[in-house]
């Protein structure tokens, strides 16, 4: 009886230990939108969109692995993929429908890109960094991508484009982290749990520092760190585990941001161009609601975000949906 029982701990152990070393073969496609539309206005920050792609664990090689560990504090023990993005984000004065905007409001602009970054992820954190290239200005062919939509909606035509932020090549390094249930209750079937988050972005893009808290209210609450957002936002996570049955969250957050470089309010680098005197402390207030079926994950988030700059008359207000699946 001893025998038997010692022998099936010992293979217990070893199920465990070989579950544990597996490795998730699937990759995560990911798309957002955040527009302004789901709060009844056509400013500020009025539109981005993002696709992305997360590849299966399996694609890192261990070269690579162990530079992240040694060079990136990543976990020696956690899960690492390898993460690709193209994205647009635009910007623009409160009013559109004059061919001179106001110069004591935020410039046109247009932010067009390519990411490639690393994330390394386990149970209780998710480390992620990211390096973004891309073109402000004219090439980032926002404007025909703002005139273009607003024509087949209806919406106004801007009219201020010819004054927006000359053409500049952009670089962001990007590096964040989130502790993944710091405080966790479970009630029955029904779970809350609070995530907090830091960051920072380096470049001529964006230059900042960050820290963020979420909180999280759900049944069957899926592992994840969050409904994916676009730069410069609070950040939540392309990376999902699929859930047999319906799990889903409500969710609240905040982010506080201490801004030294925008270039959408700072204006160009080295030329002369539109700017305003940007705020260095910004706040971010979100909530929302993700869903998981399976391999698909949904979400809905509204953001009301803090005066970004002197002459601003009220906080901005946006949504963000996305949509993220396993293959």
């Amino acid at each position: 009886m001893k025998s038997l029982i010692y022998l099936t701990l010992f293979f217990s152990s070893l199920q465990i230990s070989t579950a544990l070393a597996s490795k998730d073969e699937k990759g995560i496609y990911s798309f957002m939108l955040e527009n302004d539309i789901f709060a009844s206005t056509d400013k500020h920050y009025t539109n981005g969109v993002r696709f992305s792609y997360l590849s299966p664990e399996t694609s890192v090689n261990e070269y690579v692995e162990d530079i992240a560990n040694k060079f990136l504090f990543f976990k020696t023990c956690a899960k690492k993929r390898y993460s690709y993005a193209f994205g647009q984000s635009m910007f623009t004065p409160k009013n559109i429908k004059v061919s001179t905007p106001n110069p004591k409001d935020r410039p046109y602009a247009g932010w067009t890109y390519l990411s490639w970054g690393i994330i390394s992820a386990n149970d209780k954190r998710l480390d992620n960094f990211e390096i973004s290239l891309g073109i402000v200005g004219k090439a980032s062919l926002a404007d025909k991508t703002q005139k273009f939509v607003h024509k087949h909606v209806g919406s106004p035509r801007p009219m201020g484009w010819n004054h927006q932020l000359k053409t500049e090549p952009g670089l962001i390094v990007s590096y964040d982290r989130q502790w993944r249930n710091k405080f966790e209750l479970n009630i029955k079937d029904y779970s809350v749990d609070i995530t907090p988050s830091a960051g920072t972005n380096l470049g001529n893009i964006y230059t900042d520092i960050s820290a963020g808290l979420m909180t999280r209210f759900g049944k069957n609450i899926p592992f994840d760190y969050g409904a994916p957002r676009i730069r410069p936002s609070q950040p939540g996570s392309d990376f999902f585990i699929p859930c047999d049955d319906l799990g889903w969250y409500l969710f609240a957050g905040s982010e506080m941001k201490i801004v030294a470089r925008n270039i959408f309010l700072d204006g160009n680098s080295f030329r002369k161009s539109p700017s305003v005197h940007k705020r260095n402390i910004v706040f971010d207030m979100q909530m929302g609601a993700v869903f998981i079926y399976k391999e698909m994950r949904v979400g809905y988030t509204h953001v009301v975000r803090s005066k970004e700059f002197k002459f601003q008359k009220a906080s901005d207000q946006f949504g963000a949906i996305s949509l993220s699946f396993r293959l």
